[in-house]
């Protein structure tokens, strides 16, 4: 979590949140078995890099987030963590994400495993891809073979579109110093913050199956869209800091700073209500999902309830990870601890 003064700390922990606490009673065999599997498939390799992974406690995340998932599912869930919040920082804070170049080739190699009649399986193994590619082929093998195809596919669909809005909108700014404005980063947000693949693996521990003409419905939508906002905000508001620290600007906070004129206090404020103010939205939009579409309603009070427990989730995650600072120090660690050369190149 970004260390904060206590002025700081005061703003974020009023970000409504009216939902309880909830914590799967697997967190710690989440915790072992991604520790093994980033080690296994070569995606953390050096002890600065696991040292930063183990700090964040992506299995306790996902045990917060998923807490009535069962141990295999919430495995499957704390490995897709891992290997997005990894993407994320090569993204982020290494050079990959400056070179736009590697970054196209490195998705196109994770579209072909997404769209793989053998679900990736031909690429599991390794073989002469990147580390990142061939983690994403033995996570997606895993998780498909469970799934409908109309799940796989739209989990598809957001997974690509995250990729490709990080590898030629972020990842294109950066290069030409754009700083975007704030309806335009709202929107690219939910895809960059992969929050719409998170709520997909919803159905996965839950086992549902929801139907096309419900997930497309304008009252479904609204009420999705609300709950990734208050995610990807609150998420923003705790990693402020380490993110100016490494020249980023994609940023709900920054961009207030920006574009209104407001300093970092004020800004951080405003973020923070304006979180607050996108949870009671999620709310109403709630009451109407269900008021709306009363014959899916079995479906929808496990998935609503999913809605719920990430957005208090990530709010009890992000006030207590270590993700962005080393225990330390009072600055970020730099990208050269922790970010791994061979994960996006082959370097092998």
């Amino acid at each position: 979590m970004t260390t904060t003064g206590d002025g700081d700390a005061a703003r974020t922990d009023e970000i409504y949140c009216p939902f309880p606490y909830r914590e799967s009673p697997h967190a710690e065999q989440a915790r072992e078995h991604l520790a093994d599997w980033v080690g296994r498939t070569g995606l953390v390799r050096r002890e600065s890099a696991r040292q930063r992974f183990q700090r964040a406690d992506f299995g306790w995340f996902a045990s917060l987030v998923y807490p009535t998932a069962d141990r295999r599912g919430l495995e499957i869930v704390a490995d897709w963590f891992g290997w997005l919040f990894l993407v994320d920082d090569q993204l982020d804070d290494g050079s990959v994400g400056r070179s736009l170049g590697t970054v196209e080739q490195a998705v196109g190699q994770m579209r072909a495993v997404l769209n793989s009649p053998d679900l990736g399986g031909s690429a599991a193994d390794g073989g002469e891809s990147p580390s990142a590619v061939s983690a994403l082929a033995d996570l997606w093998r895993r998780t498909a073979a469970h799934a409908t195809s109309r799940w796989r596919g739209r989990f598809v669909r957001h997974l690509e579109d995250c990729l490709t809005t990080a590898a030629v909108w972020e990842a294109g700014n950066r290069v030409r110093g754009v700083v975007p404005d704030e309806v335009t980063y709202i929107e690219k947000r939910r895809h960059t913050g992969a929050i719409y693949v998170c709520m997909d693996l919803i159905e996965i521990v839950e086992r549902l199956d929801v139907p096309d003409e419900l997930y497309a419905s304008a009252e479904f939508s609204a009420t999705l869209d609300a709950a990734c906002n208050v995610v990807c905000w609150t998420n923003d508001i705790y990693s402020l800091d380490k993110e100016r620290s490494l020249g980023e600007v994609h940023n709900f906070a920054y961009l207030m700073q920006h574009h209104r004129g407001l300093d970092r206090r004020h800004a951080l404020a405003e973020a923070s209500r304006a979180t607050s103010a996108e949870t009671t939205r999620f709310l109403a939009a709630e009451e109407r999902l269900l008021a709306a579409h009363p014959h899916h309603a079995q479906v929808l009070t496990p998935y609503l309830a999913g809605m719920r427990t990430w957005i208090r989730g990530n709010l009890d995650w992000s006030r207590r990870t270590k993700r962005d600072h080393s225990p330390a120090a009072a600055a970020p660690p730099r990208p050269a601890e922790y970010v791994e050369p061979a994960m996006m190149r082959d370097e092998r």
